[in-house]
């Protein structure tokens, strides 16, 4: 980029910047904006600074696509793969340029109605919202303003644009195939949170020239709009604002302010997207009232422009989360279970005597209790009530199961084996978090259960995401950490402590989560019935893991494994195993599955050897649930019994239950059941004409047209013929038979059939010499041949005709072929 001598105006610097975008590829145009980013000073980088995230991430209407960081892959682009990692890294221009404008106290405005439906209708009801991160950002527009905005500092302007991009940009980046893992996207916030929120050692401080040695923190605003906090009176909310942020007030706490707002941001994008209405039920009576009394009183003098009707209702009807939104929240979870076990023990409980722990050492101690975990669970909750019970569901389990398991992110049990039952077992000291997350285990296992019992277990993957969650709640110790929790939980009280309303799970005065620690609660069982209240309301009504009505869905699972098992085993009965292939396979002139036969899972797609691995990942389930839920040999004996285990292979050819009503057949309950399952299905098979069937793609068109065309000719001039063969009582007739006669297949199915084709009448079928496979082998077979001996390809084809002539032969005498017209 080349600009004239001295400092240019703003206005030149963002055109020559524009103009660059149309005339420079992607890495040269990194290199003029790291110039650019150390030559010029902040107030000509500041008019640039909105537009340069916009070219970043694209817009927040989808005109802008930005850099497509999510279709960003080295292995298609490694040259701008690389430019822009080096270009966003968190150590580099990038960052630079933001902590360059956050030490002028620069201000960015984010609007309102790109925010999270909950938060935007929360702010727009005129009611704050529970993220203290909002509580000094609200500015109302000033006269011929375009509505309500955040107004932001330079950190908080980038980071909202870098955590909403996953959410906005995934609906106007069509047509591409992205991998989700090895995107750009996904390793740039593998980078931000090693960097903000370390495992090892502090968060480095920003590298670049600052007169005064360090990027000042956000600076308190005032809000410029009248707004209530639910379960705050108004004179706190004043208080609130009156005060410095803990960053100003603390200098200690300077060093973790990029890392608070860094997951806060993380969190408020990606997980709060729930209902309002879910987010009344978790506020106390009191704020309730208190709530509806504000709105009512401000209703008609509301200077703030309401949401359209029905407007957010149907935003939360039409979120779903895709695969790559809950990875990307997998990898938070697992980073922020590692981020907070690297706390060592004599940190997470200082005695009284001991020094103060510094604040990145307390958000450790707080990271997963006030941060993620509230909004985790309802998230979790939209997904196993909304995903399509398919096998993407694998990474909302994935997710879920990370969370549950923050033994698993501790340092020293890397290096730990886990081959043997005693490595397995959950150590006392994860018994707090079982019991403080007491619902993500239980509730969520009671969801989980319920999508099982209806999914089609037969699928090797649906097998293997039930041998998973089996597998996670049956280590040692956890079963009794959970019931324990359950026992503390529903013991009776002569008095039950007055919940405060949000002091267990959010702060209520400072702009900061750290700023409003309360002391922490000794008493177990008051600190599970506050979880559980905070999470699902007073009214909620508990449903044990442990109890009759969640046995009875275990042992109505138990019996669907073993209806799987059946059925899996019956599926490999019908298709053995390459073994067991007959000489006519080797070329090709088997009978094939011209049916196209619909087994009811996914078994085709990932080959029949798999049926092997199904049957032990339901094998480990079962045996692990046994475990779980002391479940003995004698009820499953009983469970076999009902099911009818001495049913053999010719049950799942049975057809599903039905009823015949005037527009035909229709399935009743039990069969859509059956079904689902693979335990019966309809005969949907082809009984026309093998020769008439449509061409598939491992046959030649051209062929397939040519040879029916010669084989009715022959049919045609020699029908009369072949059919006195085969009506002879000799070897030759039972030879014919065996060559011109197709087996009649045994119907099932409960409609008439009207087909014309007879398959008794001898005839003379080419259609397998169209095979790809036939070809190739012959192609292969004349070259071997040619090659190796002196015989030429008249030999070759005499050869061949008397090999299969002699296998013929000894078909029809070790093969009782019944002539069909036969008395």
């Amino acid at each position: 980029m080349s600009l004239p001598g001295g400092s240019p105006q703003p206005s030149y610097l963002l055109a020559s910047l524009k103009a660059d975008c149309v005339n420079k590829p992607l890495p040269l145009r990194c290199q003029d904006l790291i110039r650019v980013i150390d030559d010029f000073p902040a107030k000509e980088l500041h008019a640039i600074f909105p537009w340069l995230v916009e070219q970043v991430f694209g817009s927040l209407d989808g005109s802008i696509v930005g850099w497509n960081l999510r279709c960003l892959q080295e292995k298609t682009n490694p040259s701008e793969f690389h430019s822009t990692l080096f270009f966003l890294d968190p150590t580099s221009a990038m960052m630079k340029l933001v902590y360059k404008l956050q030490a002028e106290e620069y201000r960015y405005d984010f609007p309102v109605s790109f925010l999270p439906g909950p938060v935007r209708a929360s702010i727009q009801e005129r009611v704050l919202p529970e993220c203290p991160f909002y509580h000094n950002k609200i500015q109302f527009p000033s006269s011929g303003g375009l509505g309500l905005h955040l107004s932001l500092n330079a950190f908080e302007y980038f980071m909202f644009h870098f955590a909403i991009f996953l959410i906005i940009q995934r609906n106007f980046i069509t047509g591409q195939v992205c991998n989700y893992s090895d995107n750009a996207y996904y390793i740039l916030v593998e980078k931000y949170l090693n960097c903000f929120l370390p495992i090892e050692g502090n968060v480095p401080q920003p590298h670049f020239a600052n007169p005064g040695g360090a990027v000042p923190s956000p600076a308190p605003r005032s809000p410029s709009i009248s707004l209530t906090s639910y379960g705050t009176s108004p004179s706190l909310l004043k208080r609130h604002i009156s005060h410095q942020h803990l960053v100003n007030a603390d200098p200690a706490a300077h060093e973790i302010w990029r890392s608070e707002t860094l997951l806060q941001i993380f969190v408020e994008m990606w997980l709060h997207h729930y209902s309002l209405e879910m987010y009344h039920k978790m506020q106390s009576p009191h704020a309730k009232l208190e709530a509806l009394h504000h709105r009512l009183s401000v209703s008609s003098t509301s200077y703030i422009s309401p949401a359209q009707p029905g407007s957010f209702h149907s935003y939360q009807e039409t979120f779903q989360p895709t695969e790559e939104h809950v990875l990307l929240i997998r990898v938070l979870v697992k980073h922020l279970h590692a981020f907070a076990n690297s706390l060592r023990p004599e940190q997470a409980s200082p005695p009284a005597h001991s020094h103060t722990p510094s604040p990145l050492e307390e958000l450790k101690r707080v990271v997963i209790p006030r941060f993620i975990q509230p909004k985790l669970y309802i998230f979790l909750q939209h997904c196993f009530g909304h995903w399509p019970l398919d096998a993407s569901f694998r990474a909302v389990l994935e997710m879920w199961l990370s969370y549950l398991q923050p033994w698993r992110y501790v340092l020293e049990r890397s290096s730990t084996p886990l081959n043997n039952e005693q490595n397995r077992a959950v150590s006392e000291k994860w018994a707090p978090f079982v019991q403080e997350n007491l619902l993500m285990y239980t509730k969520l296992f009671l969801r989980y259960l319920n999508r099982a019992i209806r999914s089609d277990l037969v699928s090797p993957k649906n097998a293997l995401m039930l041998f998973r969650v089996a597998k996670v709640f049956s280590q040692p110790n956890l079963t009794e950490m959970i019931q324990k929790g359950e026992q503390l939980l529903l013991e009776p009280e002569p008095v039950m402590p007055h919940r405060q309303h949000r002091l267990l799970m959010s702060p209520n005065l400072g702009g900061s989560f750290l700023s409003s620690w309360q002391p922490p609660i000794t008493d177990a069982a008051f600190k599970i019935k506050s979880h559980v209240y905070s999470l699902e309301g007073q009214d909620f009504q508990y449903t044990q893991m442990f109890g009759s009505e969640t046995r009875n869905l275990v042992l109505r699972l138990a019996q669907l494994i073993i209806q799987a098992k059946q059925t899996a085993k019956s599926i490999s009965e019908q298709y053995p195993d390459t073994g067991s292939q007959t000489l006519f396979s080797w070329f090709g002139l088997n009978s094939q599955d011209q049916n196209n036969t619909y087994t009811g899972n996914d078994l085709d797609e990932v080959g029949f050897d798999s049926i092997r691995k199904t049957d032990e990942h339901l094998e480990k389930a079962l045996e692990y649930l046994c475990q779980i839920f002391r479940l003995n040999s004698a009820q499953l004996s009983h469970l076999s019994v009902n099911l009818g285990n001495a049913q053999d292979e010719n049950q799942r050819n049975q057809l599903p239950d039905y009823i015949q009503n005037e527009n035909g057949v229709s399935l009743t309950p039990l069969g859509r059941q059956q079904m689902i399952n693979g335990l019966r299905k309809f005969d949907i098979q082809y009984y026309g004409d093998p020769e008439l069937q449509p061409i598939r793609s491992y046959e030649n068109a051209t062929l397939v047209r040519f040879l029916y065309q010669l084989s009715s000719v022959l049919n045609e001039r020699f029908g009369s013929t072949l059919a006195s063969l085969c009506k002879r009582p000799d070897f030759l007739g039972r030879f014919c038979s065996y060559h011109l006669i197709s087996r009649p297949t045994a119907r099932m199915s409960p409609m008439p059939s009207s087909n014309t084709y007879d398959p008794t009448i001898p005839r003379v079928r080419l259609r397998f010499l169209a095979n790809y496979r036939v070809l190739m082998y012959l192609v292969l077979f004349y070259f071997v041949c040619c090659s190796m001996s002196f015989m030429g390809p008249v030999c070759c084809t005499l050869f061949l005709l008397f090999v299969y002539v002699f296998y013929a032969v000894i078909m029809t005498f070790i093969t009782d072929h019944r002539r069909p017209h036969q008395d």
